[in-house]
């Protein structure tokens, strides 16, 4: 008796779908991009599981530049290779960069106006509720993962000391208890 078939999982249909998709999830995100990129990649598009985008996303996050465009180079490679991670990148970049250029032509003239700093104002506070709910949704994977959540816990807490309270850079803070997560994580994993 043979297993039934596995439904393949959606995936994007073109270079074109990839430069499309990740312009419209980029025009979407101002400030905190996570919220956006996490409903769109993982629950609207179903490119990637809840583990799979969590994996992705902390690989992003610790290469160099910005990770919501490392993120989209990672899965444009995934399914096109090095022209669609190319694809990806040209959609995460080319209409945010002009409305980019746009919008400081207008700073430049309006930049003085009260109404435009209570905005300014306003964004951030927005962006920081979409990274704080987005980190709290996220933490539904971590029932599965290897590191026990009384591991967890206390790593991201004495990072947030490290950095907030002591002020470490967050390049070293990064290295030492991400290493430290790390081999906890492998000695778990070992037989």
């Amino acid at each position: 008796m043979s297993a039934p078939p596995v439904p393949e999982r959606p995936r994007p249909t073109s270079l074109t779908d990839l430069f499309v998709s990740f312009t419209v999830l980029a025009l979407q995100g101002f400030g905190g991009v996570l919220a956006v990129v996490q409903r769109e990649l993982v629950e609207r598009k179903r490119w990637l599981s809840q583990e799979e985008f969590i994996e992705e996303w902390a690989v992003a996050q610790i290469m160099p530049g910005p990770n919501v465009v490392n993120l989209s180079m990672m899965i444009g490679g995934r399914y096109f290779g090095l022209p669609g991670a190319m694809a990806a990148l040209a959609g995460m970049l080319t209409v945010p960069l002009l409305l980019v250029l746009l919008l400081a032509l207008l700073h430049s003239h309006f930049a003085n106006h009260p109404g435009v700093a209570g905005a300014l104002r306003g964004m951030a506070a927005v962006s920081a509720g979409l990274i704080a709910a987005t980190g709290l949704k996220l933490t539904s994977a971590l029932r599965r993962h290897p590191l026990p959540l009384l591991w967890s816990l206390p790593i991201a807490a004495l990072g947030v000391v490290c950095v907030v309270l002591l002020h470490w850079p967050l390049i070293y803070t990064l290295a030492l208890l991400g290493g430290l997560g790390c081999w906890l994580t492998y000695r778990n994993l070992r037989p």
